[in-house]
């Protein structure tokens, strides 16, 4: 009996760390810019930034990145890769799917050397979309 309640109390303990992990981390973009390939599969110019205010959520819990745009963008998140660091940014990669079951990488990029602005890149097969990201403001309880 005595094994059984220490291993109940081992279990919660577990299931409760992974919940104090998970965490939804929620953005605001400021402008975005698409990359696209031509007929013959080669890319082409980057657009012009285009101004945006949009949400998005990183949700570890449910495992998904949700972009709230007129269409909302939503992709599972299959594998959280590891950091990739170097002089000029630091980068966290996903391997996620589309709503088609496409797979491709999201990656959230901080640019060390340009006042540490972050961008989210979506890099499907003929399509690239960057955003330019800012945390989500938190309401203030002052009013």
């Amino acid at each position: 009996m005595k094994k059984i309640k220490t291993f109940v109390i081992l279990l919660f303990l577990v299931i409760g760390m992974q919940q104090s992990y998970s965490q939804v981390y929620k953005f605001q973009t400021t402008g975005y810019s698409v990359l696209e390939k031509d007929e013959k599969g080669k890319w082409g110019k980057w657009s012009d930034l285009q101004l945006v205010n949009l949400v998005v959520t990183l949700d570890t819990n449910k495992n998904r990145i949700i972009v709230y745009s007129q269409e909302i963008q939503l992709y599972e998140i299959l594998d959280y890769q590891d950091k990739e660091e170097s002089e000029t940014d630091e980068i966290y990669p996903f391997t996620c799917k589309d709503i088609d079951g496409e797979k491709f990488t999201i990656s959230i990029i901080t640019r060390k050397n340009q006042d540490n602005r972050k961008q989210l890149y979506i890099n499907q097969k003929n399509v690239i979309i960057v955003y330019n990201i800012v945390n989500f403001p938190e309401k203030s309880d002052k009013q």
